[in-house]
C-alpha cells in the first residue's frame, strides 16, 4: 500500500509508519503544531523519557505522531521510523551494511519493539516492529506526507537502504548538479534521498526531513504565515517544484520540517530543473 494512503492501516515493512519529535518546552511545542495542524495532544506515561511524558498527537482521532521533553545532552528534531518485521534481525543488518546501532531492540509495552541505529551514511533512523493493529495517520491534510534523507554520501545511503529493505532506487535530479533520489516498493516512492549541496554547511549532519501535506483550500503560503505567527520561522520561502508547492519551516525550538501542497504541481519543466530552490 502506499505511503500516502490516508487513514487506518497496517504498515508493511519498509514504510514510514512514525514521526516523533523532541523538544525542550513541550506546553510551547503543542500550541505550535496545534495551530499548523489542528493536532490534539493526549499524555501517557513512559519511564524512558527525562519528564516520565510522552505525548501522542491526532487528528480526526488517529494518531499523527510522538512528541517528548528532549534530554540535557540532546537537541530537539523530528525523527522518523521506518516498519521491519523484526528488530532483532534489523540489528544484525545494520550492522552487516555498514551502520551503527545505538538502543535496543528495546520491547514497548502493546506497541512492539524499537531498535535506535545510525545508518551507513550517519543519519539518525528508528527502526519499528509495530503490532499489527499499528494506526498511524497519512496523506491526509495535517499528517505525514513524506520524508528525505539529507546526506553528503549517496552511494552509501543507497547501498544501505537498498539492501536493508530491497528498495529499488530512481534518480529524479539529473545526477550530477542535483543529485536527488527515490526509494520505491513495487514501483511506488515511499520515501527520497538528496546528496546536499553548496546550499548546505559542509559541516551539516547527515539527517531526514518529514515532510507533511497541508490542504489546497490553505495552501502553503498561508501556512508559512500562520507558523510565523505562532512563533516559528520560515527557513524557506514557499517555491514550486513537479510534487508541489513546498515550504521549509522550523517550530519554536528550532526543528525544521517541510509542507506541501500536492495539489500545486509545476508543470512544464523536468524535475532536476526545479528540485533544488536555491539553484539560481
Amino acid at each position: 500500500m502506499s505511503v500516502d494512503s490516508p487513514g487506518y492501516r497496517t504498515i508493511p515493512t519498509g514504510l514510514p509508519c512514525w514521526v516523533e519529535l523532541a523538544c525542550y518546552d513541550e506546553a510551547a511545542t503543542q500550541r505550535f503544531y496545534s495551530g499548523v495542524f489542528g493536532w490534539r495532544y493526549e499524555v501517557h506515561r513512559d519511564p524512558a523519557t527525562p519528564t516520565g511524558r510522552y505525548s501522542i498527537s491526532s487528528l480526526d482521532g488517529v494518531a499523527t505522531g510522538g512528541l517528548y521533553q528532549a534530554g540535557a545532552h540532546s537537541a530537539p528534531g523530528w525523527t522518523l521510523h521506518i516498519s521491519v518485521p523484526h528488530t532483532a534481525n534489523a540489528a544484525e543488518w545494520v550492522e552487516h551494511l555498514g551502520g551503527e546501532v545505538t538502543l535496543g531492540p528495546v520491547a514497548i509495552p502493546k506497541r512492539g519493539s524499537i531498535l535506535h541505529a545510525i545508518d551507513a551514511c550517519g543519519a539518525p533512523i528508528v527502526f519499528w516492529e509495530a503490532p499489527h493493529d499499528w494506526e498511524f495517520a497519512s496523506g491526509a491534510p495535517g499528517t505525514f506526507s513524506g520524508a528525505d534523507l539529507n546526506t553528503h554520501d549517496g552511494v552509501a545511503a543507497d547501498h544501505f537502504y537498498t539492501k536493508l529493505f530491497s528498495y529499488s532506487c530512481r534518480q529524479v535530479g539529473d545526477g550530477d548538479s542535483i543529485d536527488y533520489a527515490e526509494y520505491l516498493i513495487d514501483r511506488e516512492p515511499v520515501l527520497y534521498r538528496y546528496v546536499m549541496g553548496a546550499e548546505y554547511e559542509p559541516d551539516t549532519p547527515p539527517h531526514w526531513l518529514v515532510y507533511f501535506e497541508i490542504s489546497p483550500a490553505r495552501g502553503t503560503d498561508a501556512a508559512a504565515g500562520q507558523a510565523l505567527m505562532l512563533g516559528g520561522s520560515v527557513v524557506l520561502e514557499p517555491y514550486d517544484t513537479p510534487f508541489g508547492r513546498t515550504a521549509l519551516l522550523a517550530d519554536p525550538d528550532g526543528s525544521v520540517f517541510a509542507v506541501i501542497d500536492h495539489s500545486r504541481v509545476l508543470q512544464g519543466v523536468g524535475r532536476a530543473e526545479v528540485d533544488d530552490p536555491y539553484d539560481d
